[in-house]
């Protein structure tokens, strides 16, 4: 199983949607995961046809900042447990395999609001005893290693968010190819790379994705960031 986590920093520009439609025919993905989308449920839902998923839930944006949406391949149940501006959680059921949780989870990008998310992060883990993957833009890191250039990180920050998962559970999935998923200032004196894209997910789940042959799709997931510079 392939599942996609993009922050696509808004889907108006053509090029958002053919790189997106690229990837897919690459990945095969069963899940699409999208934050910061700038868009509204008619957008989204235009998006949906284009790349050829049957079903979709939205979070809109507000103004200019935000949304999400939640997009898989095929016509599947995937009932909605619980969703906010931050997230969207549904229930995976596919037949011969035990109903499992998928959260597209988007990071505060404000610090002094870290704290709400990493709240909502440990509660969402006590909502139910299924097994759980959580994808998308954490904004934060995990260790010192996930960033290069720029100013350092503040250590309450990375402190704050490692305590989050263990709380909730969760373990990092390994990010295969690029370390970094965001970056700003390429080819300059300010180039900055960081990690804030990422998947993690509870022991029960890595087991289940074992005994279903999973293992091997975890290298294609995908957390990319495209910001132009």
């Amino acid at each position: 199983m392939s599942i996609i986590s993009w922050n696509c920093q808004g889907m108006g520009p053509p090029w958002k949607l053919q790189f997106l439609q690229d990837v897919i025919r690459q990945q095969r993905p069963a899940f699409v995961f999208l934050c910061e989308t700038l868009s509204n449920k008619k957008k989204m839902e235009w998006v949906r046809t284009r790349i050829g998923f049957q079903g979709m839930i939205v979070v809109e944006a507000k103004g200019r900042s935000g949304g999400l949406s939640l997009l898989w391949k095929d016509q599947d149940q995937v009932p909605l447990l619980s969703v906010s501006d931050n997230h969207i959680d549904v229930c995976v059921s596919v037949d011969g395999v035990q109903a499992w949780r998928l959260k597209g989870f988007y990071g505060e990008p404000d610090r002094s609001k870290r704290r709400r998310t990493w709240e909502l992060l440990k509660n969402l883990s006590r909502d139910s005893n299924l097994s759980w993957c959580t994808i998308g833009d954490m904004n934060n890191i995990l260790s010192k290693t996930d960033k290069k250039g720029g100013d350092s990180y503040p250590q309450w920050l990375i402190e704050g968010f490692n305590e989050t998962l263990v709380e909730a559970g969760l373990k990092d999935i390994d990010l295969y190819g690029h370390a970094f998923t965001w970056e700003r200032g390429r080819s300059t004196d300010s180039w900055i790379e960081i990690r804030l894209d990422r998947a993690m997910a509870t022991d029960t789940w890595r087991m289940l994705a074992l005994s279903h042959g999973w293992h091997s799709s975890l290298a294609q997931l995908m957390v990319a960031s495209t910001e132009k510079s």
